[in-house]
């Protein structure tokens, strides 16, 4: 009777050993399975793909994300400030456009810090005036610049030689300037070429480009040289090329 059931006890626990052995070896197999297959993998992963399709604008991608519940898609943030960017620059152009026509202009005459001024020389006896629009909107100029010639060593101004220009003009408005354009105007000096009779002393061109609307302060002043020649000079309009503005000042025959 002892030897049995010591025999008896003995192979239970025998069963119970070979139990524990089946079960940590079937659960050490599916484990592995999982991790190499199945398991999740971390969201720091999962990232957007850009798009591969050639036409799509940078930023465009769809970007995708990890939820509880599965995988979400959405359109990437990047397309629409594309298009937020884009139509503020449709806006802003827009608005810039309204303000450089030929009625605003009208209204709004240029200002000092708007324009540019520069004299060149263009033959012998003449110059060319070039003003030119710096600003992103239209301005209005009146119909020539105001000009006179005199000494730069003279403190009196009042005797300087002003020239003649083209008579017959209307009232305002005047001559539009276009954002970015430049216009110009030109003088002749000595028209008849004369070498005698003409004014003595003059070495310097004083130009305001706006006579109507500036102030005297936005004169500039612009060396002529010494033995500049100046006899009846004549001055023309404000025109889109050089070639307009020689044809206009020789028909000036109005003093300015």
């Amino acid at each position: 009777m002892r030897t049995l059931h010591r025999s008896t006890t003995l192979a239970a626990a025998g069963t119970a050993v070979l139990a524990l052995a089946l079960t940590a070896c079937g659960g050490s197999g599916s484990g592995s399975g999982a991790k190499d297959e199945g398991a999740a993998k971390p969201a720091a992963t999962v990232a957007a793909k850009p798009s591969k399709d050639a036409s799509a604008p940078a930023g465009s991608g769809t970007a995708t994300s990890v939820t509880p519940g599965g995988t979400s898609k959405g359109a990437g943030t990047g397309g629409a400030t594309a298009v937020t960017q884009s139509a503020a620059a449709q806006q802003a152009a827009t608005k810039s456009g309204a303000k450089d026509t030929d009625s605003y202009a009208y209204s709004h005459p240029c200002a000092g810090g708007q324009i540019t001024v520069r004299v060149t020389k263009r033959a012998a006896t003449q110059r060319v005036i070039e003003v030119r629009n710096t600003g992103a909107t239209a301005c209005g100029l009146s119909y020539y610049p105001a000009v006179d010639l005199g000494s730069s060593q003279s403190a009196d101004q009042s005797r300087n030689v002003k020239p003649l220009v083209p008579g017959g003009l209307g009232g305002p408005p005047a001559y539009v300037l276009h954002a970015g354009r430049t216009a110009y105007a030109v003088i002749d000096l000595d028209p008849s070429g004369a070498t005698t009779g003409t004014a003595p002393g003059i070495d310097e061109m004083n130009v305001l480009a706006d006579g109507d609307h500036m102030p005297a302060a936005e004169t500039k002043n612009f060396p002529l040289g010494s033995g500049a020649k100046v006899l009846e000079p004549k001055l023309g309009l404000y025109r889109a090329t050089v070639a307009d503005a020689v044809a206009s000042m020789k028909q000036a025959d109005t003093q300015s």
